[in-house]
């Protein structure tokens, strides 16, 4: 069988199964409509821990551990391990799993890590390589502040098109069988620069990736909006979402209510002061852990495509003046195999 259909995506015929999956928030983020979704809301900011770098690797290896718990297998039992955040050289990602003794795969994609970190795991199951794997991303407000913007205490303002770093992490486990939702296929996408420089508009910077990546994924596979039940981006924000449903609208498809982002659902955009909504590599990462995979689980949707996206910049880069590339990465999960899910 030919795993890769048309130019970007790749069909998984053993379909990897979800064999557990866990989410770990802050205060905010519990405060939020998602709040009933995560397995743990820490009102603790530092979890604990003295500093923001360090309370973020805690949340990571916390929720990794809540993954493990959930599924009743013990983190030895994994062949490898994809994680990823948005500090620099991922360190939160390298200092929460270096004493796991596990293979370990850093990561960096930005926002669009956790869909990154799902694919390749999953690839590596169904190609042979493991029989278990994880795929672990998270990021947390205050560091991101620290690495990206001003420290806390400068207490800058925001722009409507702004979008709030989420404190979360995700976490999904990967096996051969199981009876979780399944990965069928992956389409990874290629970065897409717009030519934006606004660091407060990362929406727009990266709403072009995410249709160039949904539109390779509906050519090569031959499906539509239409063929599933849910499509989450994240995290575009409320600026972000609107722009794709438009770039779509000129092509004559409309995403209609199926669509929705991982940015827009996690907070209250109305009561909350996020601006446009969440971001970070949290932010998809832990509505995929809690929201998207418990609503599977209940029946709520058989075939999701998860399109996780971020904005490849970096402090220098934007201080430079550069433009902010964006990517996206699309998932495939489905209750059944490829093509078994609610519509051919």
């Amino acid at each position: 069988m030919n795993k890769r259909i048309g130019k970007q995506t790749l069909l998984l015929p053993s379909a990897p199964s979800i064999v557990g999956y866990a989410s770990v928030v802050g205060q905010k983020e519990g405060e939020g409509p998602l709040k009933d979704c995560f397995d743990l809301i820490s009102e603790d900011s530092y979890f604990g821990e003295q500093t923001w770098e360090k309370a973020e690797s805690h949340m990571l290896r916390q929720c990794f551990e809540l993954a493990c718990a959930k599924a009743q297998l013990p983190p030895s039992a994994l062949d490898a391990v994809f994680s990823g955040d948005l500090l620099n050289q991922c360190i939160s990602s390298a200092f929460a799993m270096k004493d796991s003794k596990l293979p370990y795969l850093g990561l960096y994609g930005a926002c669009s890590t956790m869909a990154e970190s799902l694919g390749l795991a999953a690839l590596l199951i169904d190609g042979g390589y493991a029989g278990t794997a994880a795929a672990v991303t998270g990021s947390h407000f205050c560091s991101a502040e620290r690495q990206y913007r001003f420290p806390l205490e400068y207490g800058g303002q925001r722009p409507p098109t702004a979008q709030w770093t989420v404190t979360g992490a995700g976490a999904v486990l990967l096996g051969k069988e199981g009876k979780g939702p399944r990965v069928t296929a992956v389409t990874f996408g290629s970065i897409v620069d717009a030519g934006i420089k606004d660091a407060n508009a990362m929406g727009s910077a990266m709403a072009p990736a995410a249709y160039e990546t949904l539109k390779a994924h509906f050519a090569d596979t031959g499906r539509s909006p239409k063929d599933y039940d849910a499509i989450f981006t994240g995290d575009l924000g409320a600026l972000g979402h609107d722009i794709l449903q438009e770039l779509f609208r000129r092509d004559g498809v409309e995403l209609d209510c199926s669509y929705m982002d991982c940015g827009v659902l996690l907070f209250d955009l109305n009561t909350q002061d996020v601006n446009a909504g969440g971001s970070g590599c949290g932010c998809s990462a832990s509505v995929l852990g809690g929201h998207i995979l418990r609503g599977m689980e209940k029946g709520v949707w058989k075939r999701v495509l998860f399109a996780a996206t971020g904005a490849l910049m970096s402090p220098l880069s934007a201080q430079q003046g550069n433009s902010i590339p964006g990517i996206c990465h699309a998932v495939a999960i489905e209750n059944g195999g490829w093509g078994n899910g609610t519509a051919d």
